[in-house]
């Protein structure tokens, strides 16, 4: 299992990366679900770690709906994100009736090419799961889909989960896992959906509170779960 973390700072992906994470998911605006972070803080990002840095391209919070300055602004970022060396990119766009947007998702991915790919959790917001995932496929520079199986907590989606861990083996797609879980959680979690990939935000944080500190040794503890769960399987 592959554990995603969040970092807000050069901090976060120091400690995220020395007390085991797999991959760091870069942003601002931690309360906002994240926006895109200054060139400055990916570039030290990228420079600080040997872990593949994905970077959040949102560059608001009001919705999922991007016009055309907000197209050129995000293609921008891409292109900077491209160019400083970070592994790929965070993103997600939907039309006002909230289907996916496939024409600005065109263009993002074109610029985008040579990066790995994040369907953000602007997924949880469709309005038809299967609608969705069937546009999203088509796009075969997308490597995952950040969801918490359309509910606010996606311990409260497990059933959904399965269902998008089932539909991801057909697919070259993988089903990251977020929003909710805990340590406690985990490993019965990721038994009865089977996800592979999975993401922590405020949950490996000191006091679980989103603007606080990474916590090492809550990332100690997931990795010890992973390894007794491995074992189990084996």
């Amino acid at each position: 299992m592959l554990l995603e973390v969040i970092a807000t700072s050069v901090r976060d992906v120091i400690a995220a990366e020395q007390s085991g994470a797999d991959r760091i998911e870069l942003i601002t605006g931690m309360l906002e679900g994240g926006l895109t972070p200054s060139y400055g803080l990916i570039e030290a990002a990228v420079q600080a770690t040997k872990l593949p840095v994905q970077v959040m391209i949102r560059p608001h919070s009001y919705s999922f709906f991007y016009d055309r300055l907000d197209v050129a602004a995000m293609m921008t970022d891409i292109r900077m994100v491209k160019k400083i060396g970070a592994a790929g990119v965070v993103l997600g766009a939907l039309t006002p009736d909230r289907r996916p947007d496939v024409e600005v998702l065109a263009r993002l991915l074109e610029e985008a090419e040579g990066l790995s790919v994040t369907f953000h959790r602007a997924f949880d917001e469709v309005r038809d799961v299967q609608e969705a995932l069937d546009e999203l496929e088509k796009f075969k520079q997308i490597d995952r889909i950040l969801t918490s199986g359309g509910k606010p907590n996606v311990l409260d989606a497990v059933q959904e989960m399965k269902h998008l861990v089932a539909w991801s083996q057909k697919t070259s797609i993988q089903i990251l896992a977020g929003s909710g879980l805990t340590i406690a959680s985990l490993p019965a979690f990721v038994a009865e959906t089977g996800v592979q990939e999975v993401h922590f935000g405020k949950g490996v944080r000191i006091n679980g509170d989103p603007l606080g500190p990474i916590d090492p040794v809550r990332i100690q503890q997931m990795k010890e779960h992973r390894y007794e769960s491995t074992k189990t399987d084996v």
